[in-house]
């Protein structure tokens, strides 16, 4: 997601800065990026010149001092509250007090992320949907302590970098993730159950909803761990069993099954198609 942001960030005219603590997936990300914008360029979309442009305004650096002169910066981590608390009490001190700190998150309350900072009242969320690039869509999430200025900021950054927004009140899965995941965790629930198999379930919702992907293709499109993480967040903060996470979608997280990214979820994509695991 951080590559994808950047992306589109650089090409919008934005000056960015990636930092990371892994300075080889920092290489990784840059070296994605170029390879999207190459695409970009084949299909005339972009220009080489302003491919070469947008790549020139994308720096990269494991140190947070370097975002000591930013005006925002958005936090794209693993979605687990506690490294997204630790990222922001070790960023804060190198900001500048008027900057704005925007979090990805796809789940996770604002407003106790928020509390975890020096500047309540510049956080905000600014959930992108994948890929970055292609999708039109950023949620904004405004924590009970986001001031209105923060909001109009991050709304005309959003506009400028293309994209529609949607706002959702500071509740666990917003409006995107509270409707979507518990329709896939029902998909995996109906696998685990046998109501059907990984192809009719996806192939029923595809072609009897009109949906571009099946709800377990997609899961291990988003990182079965990244739905297992959203599912445990809205049981928690819903306390509702009706979001109760499906045993078999943790059971393929505990095996290390992640979906795409790992070469194997609900489908296996170790041979030239994707195969069912199950």
């Amino acid at each position: 997601m951080g590559n994808g942001i950047a992306h589109v960030a650089a090409q919008s005219g934005l000056a960015v800065t990636m930092v990371d603590v892994n300075p080889e997936a920092l290489e990784k990300a840059r070296a994605t990026i170029a390879k999207n914008m190459d695409r970009q360029v084949s299909k005339g979309s972009l220009s080489a010149e302003d491919r070469e442009a947008a790549l020139g305004r994308i720096r990269t650096g494991t140190d947070m001092a370097m975002f000591g002169e930013a005006d925002i910066v958005i936090e794209a981590a693993t979605e687990r509250e506690e490294l997204k608390k630790t990222i922001f009490k070790s960023l804060c001190p190198h900001l500048k007090p008027s900057a704005i700190i925007a979090s990805n998150t796809s789940s996770i309350p604002i407003t106790r992320l928020a509390a975890a900072t020096d500047r309540p009242a510049r956080v905000i969320g600014m959930h992108f949907m994948n890929p970055v690039p292609v999708m039109k869509l950023v949620e904004v999430i405004r924590g009970i302590a986001t001031d209105e200025p923060t909001y109009q900021a991050v709304e005309a950054l959003a506009r400028r970098m293309g994209k529609t927004t949607a706002t959702s009140e500071d509740f666990p899965g917003f409006i995107v993730n509270r409707i979507l995941l518990p329709m896939i965790n029902e998909a995996v629930y109906a696998l685990h159950e046998g109501v059907g198999d990984v192809v009719s379930i996806d192939t029923g919702m595809k072609l009897g909803t009109n949906q571009p992907m099946g709800p377990l293709e997609l899961a291990d499109f988003i990182g079965l761990d990244t739905c297992l993480s959203i599912m445990q967040v809205l049981h928690q903060g819903m306390g509702d069993s009706k979001y109760r996470p499906c045993p078999l979608l943790v059971k393929y997280v505990e095996a290390g099954w992640f979906g795409r990214k790992t070469g194997r979820g609900f489908y296996d994509y170790s041979g030239d198609q994707p195969r069912p695991t199950r």
